[in-house]
């Protein structure tokens, strides 16, 4: 029996912390921060990321380096807009020497879309995930160059256009990715 209360208190704490916190954010309502008109190496327009990101005050970058690039040495990449403190958008890329490297599993439980992007893609309520072969494996046990890429989106304001706004981001970011680091049929663009 005394489990029972214990889970009955928590559940009441939460509805209770989540009227407050519903309460205050009724009348005075924010808008999301302004940014610049290319954000993210370039890849993005801001007001199509602006479109999915939570209100706030401030949005600030981390940015790896000004331009974009994936090498030996430097194998990932992100660019994290953070809207108050918060992370509210989120890009990555990372560089994997197989194929077979490439794991999903954890983004399957969301009930991923397939989206033409890359090799293979997909999206779902709050990401979407790509990746396209820059240089194939010459043989099983030779790395070749396959670049995984992500973006992500927490605590939007209205979570029902996230799909539809992040299809075409990863698209603009394969096309990107493809371009400034000179693979695919995008290269020569």
């Amino acid at each position: 029996m005394r489990r029972f209360a214990h889970a009955a208190v928590r559940a009441s704490v939460f509805v209770i912390a989540t009227g407050l916190l519903t309460g205050c954010s009724k009348g005075d309502e924010k808008a999301v921060p302004k940014l610049p008109e290319r954000v993210c190496w370039g890849a993005f327009a801001g007001s199509d990321v602006a479109s999915i990101l939570p209100p706030g005050d401030k949005a600030e970058f981390d940015v790896d380096g000004a331009s974009f690039f994936l090498t030996g040495d430097h194998d990932s990449a992100s660019c994290n807009l953070y809207i108050d403190g918060n992370t509210g958008f989120l890009a990555t890329a990372d560089l994997q020497e197989f194929e077979e490297s490439i794991d999903w599993t954890t983004w399957y439980k969301a009930k991923p879309k397939p989206l033409d992007a890359g090799d293979r893609a997909i999206v779902w309520h709050n990401g979407a995930a790509a990746y396209f072969t820059c240089e194939p494996a010459k043989n099983p046990n030779s790395p070749g160059k396959y670049v995984e890429l992500s973006l992500s989106v927490h605590f939007a304001a209205d979570e029902s256009k996230v799909p539809g706004v992040l299809s075409p981001l990863m698209k603009q970011f394969v096309a990107f990715a493809q371009r400034e680091l000179k693979c695919g049929a995008d290269a020569t663009n």
